[in-house]
């Protein structure tokens, strides 16, 4: 094998990886926007299915599992006019093998009971690769602002 043909195999290796991150990264960021989702459909189903069986949730100092976070954002919300829209700003996103991570803003607009308001937060998220889905692991959660 020539230098000319050992550098054209490594490259060619090279923009296979860079081509499958890509497909993890868009995969990771789309469970992300899944997760929260499921949270405006108030889709506790949805909302399992994304997540990995041992979730930790940081969320305003304590510690949530995922049924802490159905009851808090979907059994407990009975309001008949519930409307949530969320828009994301990701910062980064990183796959590495199994597991990955990103940070992100997200701003999250609701309705509720006739009155509108919004809360931004700034977040980062682990996910891992259970088969061929990426679950949340572990999400923090930081409150940037409330109106």
């Amino acid at each position: 094998m020539t230098f000319k043909s050992l550098v054209l195999v490594f490259l060619s290796v090279g923009i296979l990886q860079a081509q499958e991150n890509s497909k993890d990264v868009h995969a990771v960021q789309r469970t992300i926007k899944e997760l929260f989702q499921s949270l405006s459909n108030r889709d506790s189903i949805s909302l399992k299915n994304s997540c990995a069986v041992d979730i930790q949730l940081f969320e305003y100092g304590k510690i949530w599992n995922v049924d802490t976070l159905i009851r808090k954002a979907i059994v407990q919300n009975t309001s008949t006019d519930f409307k949530r829209t969320n828009t994301f700003d990701f910062i980064g996103t990183t796959v590495s093998r199994n597991t990955a991570w990103a940070s992100y803003y997200i701003k999250s607009e609701f309705t509720k009971d006739g009155k509108e308001s919004f809360v931004q937060w700034l977040e980062t998220i682990i996910l891992v690769k259970d088969k061929k889905s990426w679950k949340v692991k572990v999400l923090h959660s930081t409150l940037v602002k409330k109106g």
